[in-house]
């Protein structure tokens, strides 16, 4: 059998090789990022939750940020509430030392 041949022949394909692996697409902000900025992400954000990859929001803190941490939970929650119509919230935000994690998975469109 000629390997070279079985491995092109449409014929023989699976289903399997048809379906999208779903893959986590992080964007970062910081607490002082700019409005029309968090839009940009929010956007880029939304177009991997419609190719139904999932989206990790981290808020970086650095320096005197981390005295501020309120800043980045509102940024977090604006984000939230951005995306909240085109996703679910899979983990609900946590601060891990210098880092605010949230992970966002596509919502289901039957």
């Amino acid at each position: 059998m000629d390997f070279g041949k079985f491995k092109y022949d449409k014929s023989k394909r699976t289903a399997k090789s048809k379906q999208h692996q779903t893959k986590l697409k992080e964007i970062r902000v910081r607490p002082k990022t700019g409005e029309h900025d968090i839009q940009f992400k929010v956007k880029q954000a939304i177009g991997f939750l419609k190719h139904n990859d999932k989206v990790q929001v981290t808020v970086l803190f650095r320096g005197r940020e981390m005295a501020h941490i309120e800043e980045g939970r509102k940024v977090m929650e604006h984000i939230i509430e951005l995306l909240s119509e085109h996703g679910k919230i899979e983990s609900a935000p946590s601060k891990q030392s210098r880092r605010m994690l949230c992970t966002i998975a596509p919502a289901k469109s039957d």
